[in-house]
């Protein structure tokens, strides 16, 4: 039987399970300030008269503001100089200054009223007569077209060069947020792998995860969960009506949290009882894969690099090529922070070099199409010297969290 697989119950890992977030503490405002500031060289350096940040992780990012996009405009103004402002409806206006960490006027509108044209009238306020005005690229296109449709003085730009110029490189006070939410979701796999047993279903393991990440500290219990057995667990985000375990399947749990809106998304795969040859082999092969991509990821190397040494390994065990399956049919990682999807990306067009800070997923799974598949995902970050785990990956098919390593 796999070590650290099935044996215990809900009830008695439940108990176990204690809060781990004592002193976490959240970005300060002195974090946000810098982030603006960040923000407001690089729109220099691109020529940008102004930035809009849309409700959502830019502006929580930017701001610490917390605002869920809608189909109301919510969002900050970024001037290249001076104090930021914000524009929301004349109703939300007290609601929002609630949630505000970096202060700022607020151009309100009424129901009746166009927010596009208080968004123009706003810059013209500012100062910003003219020039490139950068659009966060979450920005939903109504609010885009609205902005279009009145800003024939002002050129509409991509904001991805200082959305993404700030946030891809993290602060060591959001690598210490991911570190503490990923350490989190790690245990909640442990505990999740004790309570397997023929004839769970998936949706006993969802609930059970759920309930576990909030006995760990988060709050909101699992961001996102899928579990997968056998042949399901070669349909790299689930099925549409998941199988009960049986005995000696592949069992693939991916999982994660927030913390103070930082992401954990850690994926385990083993065998519920004892792994045929077969699965042994393509194990084995994965987790090479994983090792040939961590190696690769050097200061400077560009993110694509990483993609293709992971998937030169497969081929030389015979996978793929490229994106066919058997093999991996999607890139090796993501960045991530915020968003649980983030840039960069670990694939073979995306140039951009490696620098410290850069936080990233690692996971370039093997689908095996009528078998079943396997992902090990585990994160990491740049550091001056290289890649640094958040998490140490797999042991062994037959030790998967290392108990006996």
């Amino acid at each position: 039987m796999t070590i650290g697989v099935g044996g215990s119950t809900a009830e008695q890992e439940l108990a176990k399970l204690t809060d781990m977030t004592a002193g976490i503490s959240p970005i300060s405002a002195q974090e946000f300030n810098a982030r603006i500031e960040k923000a407001q060289a690089l729109m220099t350096k691109h020529d940008i008269a102004a930035t809009y940040i849309n409700a959502g992780t830019n502006l929580y990012y930017f701001t610490g503001t917390k605002w869920y996009a809608s189909e109301r405009m919510v969002g900050a103004i970024i001037p290249q100089q001076g104090k930021i402002e914000y524009i929301a409806p004349y109703f939300e206006v007290n609601t929002l200054n609630q949630y505000m960490t970096i202060k700022g006027e607020v151009n309100a509108w009424q129901e009746h009223e166009s927010p596009y044209l208080l968004f123009i009238n706003a810059l013209q306020n500012m100062g910003i007569s003219e020039g490139k005005i950068a659009l966060d690229e979450s920005t939903a296109f109504f609010i885009a077209n609205g902005i279009n449709e009145h800003a024939s003085q002002y050129q509409l730009v991509d904001a991805k060069p200082v959305t993404a110029g700030c946030r891809t490189q993290k602060s060591d006070a959001e690598i210490a947020l991911l570190q503490r939410a990923k350490d989190m979701t790690l245990e909640v796999h442990k505990a999740a792998a004790r309570i397997l047993r023929e004839g769970i279903s998936t949706q006993e393991v969802t609930q059970f995860i759920n309930e576990a990440h909030k006995r760990v500290g988060a709050s909101a219990g699992s961001y996102f969960c899928i579990v997968l057995f056998g042949e399901d667990s070669s349909y790299p985000h689930g099925v549409a009506n998941p199988k009960t375990l049986e005995k000696n399947e592949v069992v693939l749990i991916d999982t994660g949290c927030q913390l103070e809106g930082y992401n954990s998304d850690i994926t385990r795969t083993y065998v519920f009882g004892e792994p045929n040859q077969r699965q042994r082999d393509m194990w084995q092969v994965e987790k090479d894969a994983q090792a040939a991509a961590f190696s690769a990821a050097q200061i400077g190397v560009p993110c694509g690099d990483v993609d293709v040494a992971a998937r030169n390994l497969l081929a030389e065990r015979g996978m793929g090529p490229d994106y066919q399956t058997p093999g991996c049919p999607h890139r090796t990682g993501h960045g991530i922070g915020l968003d649980i999807h983030e840039w960069p990306y670990l694939v073979r067009s995306d140039r951009t070099p490696l620098a410290k800070g850069m936080s990233f997923s690692n996971e370039p799974m093997l689908v095996l199409p009528g078998e079943f598949g396997i992902r090990l995902e585990d994160h990491f970050y740049m550091t001056d010297n290289g890649p640094k785990w958040f998490t140490e990956p797999s042991h062994s098919i037959d030790d998967p969290f290392g108990y006996e390593a």
